[in-house]
């Protein structure tokens, strides 16, 4: 697995978050947090425990509320939206424990995430059409379901799971997929056809990925955002991070 040069990014950033802060009872977990995410990018975010990797996830889906700052999507403010109004936008985001619905299939479940399937009406007006057909079959052929589809999703492995999750994202488009520990738990081939995954479907989207497994984020990341205590610490290649001697101090060394 090797990223793609950075050259090939689209120069416009997709995703910028401004002076972006939150506090709990008094403890910042991310303070005056600015960084931009381009179209076509593998963000990976690092950084100890309580770095705030997790929390700006929650304030750019709408989670959490941040107490100053925004957060700007395709030149758009989105700080206040609803966390419905912000995914249908165009960000999806995936919580590290995979979260599927056991008792159906793997087809069902990625036909419950089509995008026509949102309200009472919709789900009741709902039909299997060709379309919805199509696109689960091209989605589970993406994510290694292809010869899982008529499997209840409870009897999958817990990587496929993951893949089943990212692929019902999948299904609704966003611009900018979110995944937080994507790759924990899983066989060292799982992780690396993770990996494969996650630099197919980066070519026409974002993804911004929390993850603590230094390899895979070395052979995925275009750029790697360093946090600590709730602020940007070092930004760059992997190669230049890992030599960061702060980084080194606060995060690789331990």
């Amino acid at each position: 697995m090797t990223p793609p040069a950075a050259e090939a990014f689209a120069s416009e950033s997709l995703l910028v978050t401004k002076g972006l802060s939150v506090s709990f009872d008094g403890f910042k977990a991310v303070d005056n947090l600015s960084f931009s995410v381009d179209s076509g990018e593998i963000r990976a975010l690092i950084g100890p425990n309580g770095a705030g990797k997790t929390t700006l996830l929650d304030l750019i889906s709408g989670k959490t509320a941040p107490t100053t700052g925004s957060v700007m999507f395709k030149n758009r403010e989105i700080t206040h939206l609803r966390e419905y109004e912000i995914v249908r936008s165009g960000v999806g985001r995936k919580f590290q424990t995979p979260s599927v619905y056991e008792s159906l299939t793997v087809f069902e479940n990625f036909e419950m995430a089509f995008p026509d399937n949102r309200s009472c009406w919709s789900a009741w007006r709902f039909r299997r059409s060709d379309e919805v057909v199509a696109k689960v079959e091209q989605i589970a052929e993406l994510t290694y379901l292809k010869d899982r589809l008529r499997d209840r999703a409870e009897i999958l492995s817990h990587g496929e799971k993951q893949w089943l999750e990212i692929g019902a994202l999948l299904i609704q488009n966003p611009e900018l997929l979110m995944l937080d520990e994507p790759v924990a738990g899983m066989s060292p081939h799982e992780r690396e056809a993770t990996g494969e995954l996650l630099l197919e479907i980066a070519k026409n989207r974002a993804v911004l990925v929390v993850e603590h497994d230094m390899d895979f984020v070395k052979n995925v990341a275009h750029v790697v955002t360093v946090l600590h205590q709730g602020r940007v610490l070092a930004e760059g290649s992997m190669d230049e991070i890992q030599r960061n001697p702060k980084v080194i101090e606060v995060y690789l060394g331990h």
